[in-house]
């Protein structure tokens, strides 16, 4: 396929809001905000008295994203959690991280994990769960999840005392399209309807009201907008989202059409990265001690592993409040492995981490053509953002102190809540809108990629761009739609095909074919392609067997710089090799019909012009870096210019022939 005429052009797809409804006709059914974590996960609710955590029957919040399958009974939460040790094959753990992810790309964390990772039938990461008694059995990610919010529904329901159907559920705002529709998965698994998936630094701005909190507290000209960097440090993922608040009241009142407005301007992130890698990182120090004192070819076991992590994760939060703490692992035989680990040696540890989601912010930051002094506030969430090590380097790096009062555990929830009760109609003083984290487009003739939506575009977002055919009789067209920041196909990720059929044989560039690319309000992506004189359509709604590794997003974003001049260079002479053949063949044709009828010097200046623009062509074939686009571009216009004269005669003739047959 080539491009055919205009430039991509985007809209912006307004927002509408369900009036409130419910099953017995005058209940409003309440939308739930659920915050599914790494390491732990929470359920909220919001009403007209504000959002709630909502908590379990020990009046607990916070429910371990922990499962244990055995023997066909499921456990959830901390009573998985507490007795890891004792089932370390059938119990699941930070199985966020696996959700739409391929097995391949997942070798080197599931190589740390106690439990059993195993490639599925698409290459997708499913996990191996040993049964008592013998045999096996696969779980999916999405199972894992669904089992977690079953038991966070199952603790909203007896919290308000009715049925629980629809939830807003948060995700990493670097969840790419897979990761997306697997918590969607997870969530129809469950029995939930996910009516909205909001990134997870997004849903922290919303609790509470921040735009209302910082009226009182940042001195700002009148009308002027708040802009906040939301630090979102979890078990799992990092994520850091710089946001713009414009209060209503700035914009002629608070009401159902001039609430808050929540404008995300930039996102970076890591969805490899947080608390667990700190975790592994203490394992590794103890391990490789022992092995050091007792033996290099000492193993350990899964419930050696299960018992390691946990015992790392207490370190990690003693270490948060003390100066020192006692590690202890008892080997057997008497043996007896123990030291004292101290806050310095833990930062030690933790830096390198904590030095990758402060990259990150520096790229949030270029990416929104901000500066540090022209936030007004920095918010941290996530329970890794409750170490000394972690509050300092935002301190330092934001030239502020963080705003702390918020209980970094609870806000994404709370934020999530809010979100639901605007959907409910419960809450119209708020308007949030999100943002698209990589670019999305098409594959074009030559390999080359074809940007309908570029990234940190505004979400729910619309794309639309003409493209046509490249064979003359073409009657089916593969669209191929992939995702990067590169400019050719083959530095990008492919995302999923679709082919359009049924279009009447015409010659090339006869066509008319729309595609549009539509981003819903949850991230989701959906492709359509309508060819515009015959009618024929196809659709896709995107949904990959996994999706990138964190080492691929760096790699997508660090070579759109560094080969940014190279890549468009490329992408130009492929432009030009593919509608310089099509002038060839037009021109050539068009000539042959009305040669003897034209001047022989106008003949012989359009035949050198366009022996000249096949020599491009040939050059481009053989090594499209050593063409001159500008030189390819003037030969292609000169052949324009020259052939005008071949052109009006065939046009010409063309008129009289109809005349003739009219008469």
């Amino acid at each position: 396929m080539s491009t055919f005429g205009s430039t991509p052009g985007s809209e912006h797809v307004s927002e509408k809001r369900p009036e409130p409804h419910g099953s017995d006709g005058g209940t409003r059914d309440v939308i739930v905000g659920i915050d599914l974590g790494t390491t732990n996960s929470l359920v909220a609710v919001c009403d007209e008295a504000g959002p709630r955590v909502l908590v379990d029957d020990d009046g607990e919040a916070l429910v371990p994203s922990v499962v244990r399958f055995d023997a066909g009974a499921v456990e959830v939460g901390r009573s998985a959690r507490d007795r890891a040790v004792e089932f370390p094959l059938q119990t699941v753990y930070s199985a966020k991280r696996l959700m739409g992810r391929g097995a391949r790309e997942l070798a080197a964390l599931t190589a740390q994990l106690a439990y059993r990772v195993v490639e599925g039938p698409r290459g997708n990461a499913v996990i191996d769960v040993a049964a008592a008694g013998g045999g096996a059995r696969t779980v999916t990610p999405e199972e894992v999840g669904a089992h977690v919010l079953t038991r966070l529904r199952a603790i909203a329901e007896a919290r308000l005392g009715h049925p629980v159907r629809r939830a807003v559920v948060t995700v990493p705002a670097y969840f790419d399209d897979a990761q997306r529709q697997a918590t969607r998965d997870a969530g129809r698994i469950a029995g939930l309807d996910v009516v909205r998936m909001v990134n997870e630094p997004t849903a922290a701005s919303l609790a509470y009201g921040l735009g209302r909190l910082a009226k009182a507290s940042v001195p700002r000209a009148a009308g002027a907008p708040e802009r906040i960097a939301v630090y979102d440090f979890g078990g799992g993922t990092f994520d850091v989202s710089l946001l713009e608040i414009l209060d209503g009241d700035s914009a002629g009142g608070a009401d159902a059409t001039t609430g808050d407005l929540f404008q995300v301007l930039a996102t970076a992130g890591d969805t490899a990265l947080g608390g667990d890698d700190i975790d592994r990182a203490i394992i590794d120090l103890v391990t490789n001690e022992i092995r050091r004192d007792y033996g290099a070819a000492l193993e350990f076991p899964p419930t050696a592993q299960q018992a390691l992590r946990r015992f790392a994760e207490s370190a990690k939060i003693a270490l948060s409040e003390r100066d020192t703490t006692t590690l202890e692992v008892s080997l057997g035989d008497e043996r007896v492995y123990r030291r004292t680990l101290t806050r310095v040696e833990f930062e030690k540890l933790a830096r390198p981490f904590v030095e990758r989601t402060i990259e990150c912010c520096r790229r949030a930051l270029n990416d929104a053509s901000a500066s540090v002094g022209s936030l007004d506030r920095v918010i941290l969430v996530g329970g890794s953002t409750r170490m000394p090590i972690v509050r300092a380097a935002v301190a330092a790096f934001f030239e502020r102190e963080p705003y702390v009062a918020l209980d970094p555990d609870q806000v994404v929830a709370l934020g999530a809540a809010v979100q639901g009760a605007i959907i409910a109609g419960t809450r119209v003083d708020l308007l949030l809108f999100d943002v698209v984290p990589l670019s999305l487009g098409i594959e074009t003739v030559g390999g080359a990629m074809a940007k309908l939506i570029v990234r940190n575009s505004t979400i729910p977002m619309r794309a639309k761009e003409m493209f046509s055919t490249s064979v003359d009789g073409q009657t089916n067209v593969k669209i191929h739609v992939v995702q990067g920041e590169r400019e050719m196909v083959s530095q990008c990720r492919s995302l999923g095909t679709f082919e359009l059929r049924g279009i009447p044989p015409m010659p090339a560039g006869i066509p008319q074919i729309e595609v549009e690319l539509l981003v819903d309000q949850n991230g989701v992506l959906d492709v359509s392609a309508v060819e515009r004189r015959s009618g024929r359509r196809a659709t896709i709604q995107v949904v990959p067997s996994y999706g990138l590794t964190q080492s691929e997003v760096d790699r997508i974003e660090r070579d759109s710089f560094a080969h940014a001049r190279e890549d468009m260079h490329a992408h130009r002479i492929v432009d030009l090799r593919v509608n310089a053949a099509l002038d060839l063949k037009w021109i050539g044709a068009a000539l042959d019909r009305v040669r003897s009828r034209l001047n022989t010097a106008v003949v012989g200046q359009v035949e050198a012009r366009m022996q000249e623009l096949a020599g491009f062509i040939r050059a481009a074939d053989v090594n499209a870096a050593t063409v001159d686009a500008d030189a390819f571009y003037r030969a292609k216009d000169a052949l324009d210019r020259a052939s005008m004269p071949v052109h009006e005669r065939a046009i010409t003739e063309s008129l009289r022939g109809q005349e003739k047959a009219e008469g």
